[in-house]
C-alpha cells in the first residue's frame, strides 16, 4: 500500500480525513509512488484558522528575528539540496542535475528574504510643513496563499512562501497534486528551522481546494502559477473577492537568432532552452525565428537536436526526462500530428520514442519542425513539450513584429554580434522577460519575474522588490509634536544611550 502524503496544519504533519485521494505517479515508469488527499473544506478552514492565529504573533516578531530563522532554513535547504531533488526527479521525472538546479534556484529566493530588514524600509520626510515629518511604514497583509504547478515543485513554491512570511505574512500553500511531497520535505526543514507553528501550512487538492482558497474571506492575497485557463479564473475570481491577485500563465518564448551571431553557441543554446525539462517550463525556447542567412543553419539545428535523448532521473546521459503524465503527452502527440496535416516540415519526430527498461514511460523524444507559420495550431497553442518550431524572417523588423503579434509575453531572447541590434530588439519589444545571448532570461531574486501580456495577469511581480510589495500594505503617518508639549519646556533635551 503507498503511503499518503500528509497535510501540514497549525505546525503538525497530519494525514487528511479525506475519502477521495489521487496518485502520486513516477512518469517515467507509471509506478505509484504515493496518494495525495482531496483536502476536506473542513481541514483547509482549520489551516486557514490556525494561519490567521498564528499572524497575530508572528507580525509582532522583529524583523531582523525573521530574517535569521530564513539563515537557518537557507542552510537546511543547502544541506539537504541532494534529498530534496532525488524526491522532485522521482515524482516529476527531470534529470537529476536538472532537479538540484530546480532546488538551487529556490534557495536563491530564501537567500533574499534573508535581506528583508532591509527590502521593508519606509521613507520619511523632515519638515513636509512647518514643524510637520511625513514617514512609511511596510506592514504585512495578513494571511496569504499559494497555489503552484507540477514543473518546478522545489523553485516556485519557495518564489511564493519564504518572501511573504519574511514580510511578516502566515502561509497556506496548495502545491500540484502531481507533484506534493517535495513542498512536504521543504516544509520539514522549515519547521526544524525553527518557524512557529501555524505560520506556514499545506494542503492538497485539486479544484474545489482551489476554489474554497479563492473565495475564502480570511485569505488576503493569493498567488497562482500554471496554464492561462486556470490563471484566468484565479485572477478573476480572486479579485471578484476583493483579493490581491498574481497570477503567472503560459508563454510561447521565442529565439531571435540573426546571421552575425555565433552559430556554435546558438545551435547548443537551442538544445538545452528547448528539450531541456522536455520543454515543461513557461521560459523554454518553443520557437527560434532565423532572420536571412541564419535560415541556412537548419540541418546545423537538426543534427544537434537529434543527438540528444531522455532517460530517467539517474541517467546521467539523459538531456531530459519524461513529462508529467499520459494527458501531456497525448497533447504533444496531437499537436505533432497537427503539424503533420497542416504542412509543417517535420524534421525530427520524437512521438515513438521508447526508453528501455521504462517502455510504459510518458517520453516523447526532441522534435524538430520546420516551415512552421503562424496559423498552426503547433505555434498557436504552448507546446509544454520538447519540441523546436522555426519560423523565417528577412529582417530583424518582421522577426519584432511576429513576436510581439504573439498573445503571450514571458520572455524572449536575441543571439547576436551586434549592440545596436540588440538595443533595438530590447527597446520596442513588447515582453517581460529579454536575454541577449543568453536564452533564458530568468531573473535573479533582487529582480522581479516579470512576464507580460497573456502570461501573466496582476499588477505586481514574483520577488525582488515587486514581490515584497505585493505581500504588504504601506502605512503612511504625517505627525506634528508642539513644542510646549515637551517635558520641562526645554525643546534642547538631551538623550542618554546606554
Amino acid at each position: 500500500m503507498s503511503q499518503k502524503v500528509k497535510i501540514l496544519i497549525n505546525g503538525a504533519f497530519i494525514e487528511s480525513k479525506a475519502h477521495e485521494h489521487l496518485p502520486v505517479e513516477n512518469p517515467a515508469s507509471q509506478e505509484i509512488l504515493a496518494e495525495v488527499p482531496l483536502t476536506l473544506l473542513s481541514e483547509i478552514d482549520q489551516a486557514i484558522e490556525a494561519a490567521t492565529e498564528a499572524f497575530k504573533t508572528w507580525k509582532e516578531v522583529a524583523t531582523p528575528e525573521r530574517a535569521r530563522l530564513f539563515l537557518k532554513y537557507q542552510h537546511l535547504l543547502k544541506e539537504h539540496q541532494k534529498e530534496i531533488a532525488e524526491i522532485l526527479s522521482k515524482e516529476n521525472g527531470k534529470t537529476f542535475a536538472d532537479a538540484m538546479g530546480d532546488v538551487w534556484r529556490g534557495i536563491e529566493v530564501v537567500e533574499h528574504a534573508c535581506n528583508i530588514p532591509t527590502l521593508m524600509m519606509g521613507e520619511t520626510v523632515e519638515n513636509v510643513a512647518r514643524g510637520v515629518d511625513t514617514y512609511s511604514y511596510i506592514q504585512p497583509l495578513g494571511v496569504c496563499a499559494g497555489i503552484t504547478p507540477f514543473n518546478f515543485p522545489a523553485m516556485i513554491p519557495l518564489w511564493m512562501f519564504p518572501m511573504a512570511i519574511a514580510c511578516g505574512n502566515t502561509f497556506i500553500l496548495k502545491p500540484s497534486e502531481q507533484t506534493p511531497m517535495t513542498s512536504v520535505k521543504m516544509a520539514e526543514l522549515f519547521l526544524e528551522a525553527g518557524f512557529p507553528k501555524g505560520v506556514l501550512n499545506i494542503i492538497h487538492g485539486s479544484k474545489d481546494q482551489v476554489n474554497h482558497i479563492l473565495n475564502h474571506p480570511e485569505i488576503k492575497a493569493i498567488s497562482f502559477v500554471g496554464s492561462v485557463p486556470v490563471a484566468e479564473h484565479v485572477y478573476r475570481t480572486g479579485t471578484d473577492n476583493l483579493k490581491r491577485v498574481q497570477a503567472f500563465g503560459g508563454a510561447k518564448n521565442h529565439m531571435v537568432v540573426m546571421p552575425d551571431a555565433n552559430k556554435g553557441q546558438v545551435i547548443n543554446n537551442l538544445v538545452g532552452a528547448s528539450c531541456g525539462a522536455a520543454g515543461q517550463r513557461c521560459m523554454a525556447i518553443s520557437v527560434a525565428v532565423l532572420v536571412g542567412e541564419a535560415q541556412n543553419w537548419v540541418e546545423d539545428i537538426k543534427t544537434a537536436l537529434s543527438t540528444i535523448k531522455p532517460g530517467v532521473w539517474s541517467d546521467e546521459s539523459a538531456a531530459f526526462g519524461p513529462l508529467i503524465n499520459k494527458q501531456s503527452k497525448e497533447k504533444v502527440l496531437r499537436l505533432i500530428k497537427s503539424a503533420y496535416d497542416q504542412g509543417a516540415e517535420v524534421l525530427l519526430d520524437g512521438s515513438n520514442c521508447k526508453v528501455d527498461g521504462y517502455e510504459n514511460g510518458y517520453f516523447v523524444g526532441p522534435t524538430l519542425f520546420n516551415n512552421v507559420s503562424v496559423e498552426m495550431d503547433i505555434y498557436k497553442e504552448e507546446i509544454f513539450g520538447p519540441a523546436l518550431l522555426l519560423l523565417k524572417a528577412e529582417t530583424l523588423d518582421e522577426a519584432i513584429q511576429i513576436i510581439n503579434n504573439n498573445p503571450y509575453g514571458n520572455g524572449t531572447s536575441i543571439f547576436t554580434n551586434s549592440g545596436a541590434a540588440a538595443r533595438k530588439f530590447q527597446h520596442e519589444i513588447e515582453v517581460g522577460q529579454i536575454g541577449v545571448n543568453l536564452p533564458i532570461p530568468v531573473p535573479l531574486p533582487f529582480f522581479s519575474f516579470t512576464g507580460w501580456r497573456k502570461s501573466f495577469f496582476g499588477d505586481l511581480h514574483s520577488y525582488g522588490k515587486q514581490g515584497v510589495k505585493f505581500y504588504t500594505e504601506t502605512k503612511t503617518i504625517t505627525a506634528r509634536w508642539f513644542e510646549e508639549d515637551v517635558p520641562g519646556g526645554n525643546v534642547n533635551m538631551t538623550i542618554s544611550l546606554k
